[in-house]
């Protein structure tokens, strides 16, 4: 080696870890189904994981495995043992750690899909566990709600109105049930989605990307919900509002921000 030589000490870049991107929603909205479709529109060309979420088995993971839209080892399940929204929101231990497995096992990892088991409206994802989140609405759950808002329907990154060639069906005017979503949401993208339709297969996927740029570029700030969207109640005045407080009755006190499963 020249004595003048200089070894090049230069860092290797650092490479951020992956975007985590939550997907919430009621029973039977077709989350599982949106994460396969997810993972066959970008596996050619992202390095993808999923984490699944039920009370007391694995069968969304067993779902995702038998679709063939992944590696099998790229899907793991988290048996929550309670209502979905403790492992998602108020104890996020479980799912951290199968995330932080995921990511070390297959690093690097482009983006880690966390599927919310099946719960209310108002479940939605501790920021600390996932960067951005999707919430799902189907058709069939009727038109009317998402115009009933909580925090996933107003305060979700994406809002997605699923199963839209179901309409016909069900009786559902899917523009309709888009632009109270857009209400609700104030400017918050809402995607009307088929695994059907090829148009809104693309825009999901190009949300997806997107996401994942701003992301690696360090522009996206994860944002949280909020437990309780504000509300009213039929019987009060429109311009009466509750946010996120208590109502105090002696010792009977109770509080709208709570989640019942």
């Amino acid at each position: 080696m020249p004595e003048n030589h200089v070894p090049d000490v230069t860092p290797a870049p650092v490479r951020t870890r992956s975007l985590r991107l939550g997907v919430a929603g009621p029973v039977g909205t077709g989350k599982s189904s949106l994460i396969a479709l997810v993972c066959r529109e970008l596996a050619g060309e992202l390095s993808l994981g999923v984490i699944t979420n039920d009370i007391y088995t694995d069968e969304d993971a067993r779902f995702l495995r038998s679709a063939g839209v992944l590696d099998p080892e790229r899907i793991r399940a988290v048996e929550t043992g309670a209502c979905p929204h403790t492992a998602i929101r108020d104890d996020i231990t479980a799912n951290l750690m199968a995330v932080e497995d995921l990511e070390d096992d297959f690093a690097p990892l482009d983006v880690v899909l966390v599927e919310s088991g099946g719960d209310n409206l108002t479940a939605t994802f501790s920021p600390a566990l996932v960067d951005a989140q999707i919430f799902v609405l189907d058709v069939a759950g009727g038109g009317d709600v998402a115009r009933k808002g909580g925090p996933g329907i107003a305060r979700a990154d994406l809002l997605v109105v699923n199963k839209t060639d179901l309409a016909p069906y069900v009786g559902v005017d899917v523009a309709q049930m888009v632009a109270d979503g857009e209400a609700a949401r104030e400017g918050r993208p809402v995607l009307a989605l088929s695994r059907e339709d090829p148009v809104s297969r693309a825009t999901l996927k190009a949300w997806v990307l997107e996401m994942l740029a701003e992301h690696t570029g360090g522009n996206h700030v994860p944002q949280d919900p909020g437990p309780m969207a504000p509300h009213f109640h039929a019987d009060e005045d429109d311009d009466h509002t509750h946010d996120d407080h208590t109502h105090g009755d002696g010792e009977h006190a109770h509080s709208h921000s709570r989640s019942h499963a």
